[in-house]
């Protein structure tokens, strides 16, 4: 071949290499958006849940300074439910539960900036006294922009019978809790999407099926970021407050990427597969996950809420996730994360688990 031939095809080849490089970078990174959820803004509201307005505004002069395009919730939904691209540095950002220094002190912040939000609100606190916001407050909000969505008429926590109730009763009680809610956004702000969060983040999968059945996309309080292939019925969410406002932190996990998941299962042991997230203290499950992207599983680190890195196995293509402690009462969340090919962002996943005690009973509040 002559030299010109060849250092032709040469070039071309490494071009055309570079552009189907390129061309998978995009086509991975413009189908992932991150969403955020907040509770309080605020100085004097439980820690745990909380953000000072100081660190808030530290936060927004970040997403602003960096050039994130920050849209509506509803954008994001719609453009999953179509297929559509979501293009990289897209911010969705949320809050919870109805409290009053949503319109006090986080409102202000994003309205001068001309920001949308979500405010999915528990109707039921609504007007109920001076900790949470009034429907006045809220038609304001809606017509700056602002998309009041649905948290229950209660914000209890709804994956749970009541004594003597059977599945059916439960089935027609939350149903019932979840269109009255709506029923009355739409009676007092005049419209609702049809898009919900979980009360504390909890939810199963009896839950995810009447949601999907009655039209619903669901949020979680699952970390992680929004992609095509998400379950539209756990929507992951990244949570700031309480240890979670420092902006390093915040940086880290705005730029994360979504975990190729193709499938998720629970195991109570190797053999034996569960239908659910729900166990009891004292069990060890197993969180079994399959990706798009096998090269990833070996690459993958996963920690316990209830105590750091925990164990991982890779078993005929499937990442196989255990605590190496029995899981107490409560709520645990495993959180597993891969290191990209780009300098500081990783893959991220999040699942929770919700956990009894021994004898099948709930006994946590909140």
């Amino acid at each position: 071949m002559p030299v010109y031939s060849f250092i032709k095809k040469y070039f071309f080849n490494c071009w055309y290499i570079f552009v189907c490089a390129a061309f998978l970078c995009v086509s991975t990174f413009t189908q992932a958006a991150t969403v955020l959820i907040y509770h309080h803004v605020s100085n004097n509201m439980p820690a745990s849940t909380s953000i000072s307005p100081a660190h808030f505004i530290v936060q927004m002069d970040y997403l602003e300074k960096n050039n994130f395009n920050i849209v509506p919730l509803t954008e994001l939904t719609e453009k999953l439910l179509k297929g559509d691209a979501l293009p990289d540095k897209t911010i969705a950002i949320t809050f919870d539960d109805s409290y009053a220094d949503v319109y006090s002190s986080a409102y202000p912040i994003l309205k001068q900036r001309g920001w949308p939000f979500t405010f999915f609100v528990n109707t039921d606190a609504v007007n109920s006294g001076k900790l949470f916001v009034t429907w006045d407050q809220l038609r304001e909000m809606s017509k700056h922009g602002v998309t009041i969505a649905n948290h229950t008429t209660k914000h209890n926590h709804i994956v749970r019978l009541n004594k003597d109730e059977s599945l059916s009763q439960w089935r027609e009680r939350i149903a019932g809790e979840i269109s009255n809610a709506q029923t009355k956004l739409e009676q007092e702000i005049g419209s609702a999407p049809k898009i919900f969060a979980y009360p504390f983040g909890e939810y199963n999968a009896e839950l995810k099926r009447l949601l999907k059945k009655s039209g619903y996309l669901a949020f979680t309080q699952q970390a992680g970021v929004l992609n095509s292939t998400t379950d539209m019925q756990t929507l992951p969410r990244f949570p700031f407050g309480g240890s979670f406002t420092e902006l390093n932190d915040f940086i880290e996990k705005i730029n994360t990427l979504p975990m190729p998941v193709k499938s998720v299962e629970f195991y109570a042991d190797k053999q034996h597969k569960l239908g659910d997230m729900i166990v009891k203290a004292g069990d060890k499950p197993f969180l079994v996950l399959a990706l798009t992207d096998a090269s990833l599983l070996n690459k993958i680190h996963c920690f316990s809420s209830n105590e750091g890195e925990i164990n991982t196995q890779v078993i005929d293509g499937k990442l196989w996730v255990q605590s190496k402690q029995d899981f107490p009462a409560g709520r645990t969340k495993f959180n597993c994360t891969a290191a990209s090919n780009e300098r500081g962002r990783f893959y991220w996943y999040t699942q929770l688990w919700l956990v009894t005690d021994k004898n099948g009973n709930w006994t946590y509040q909140d």
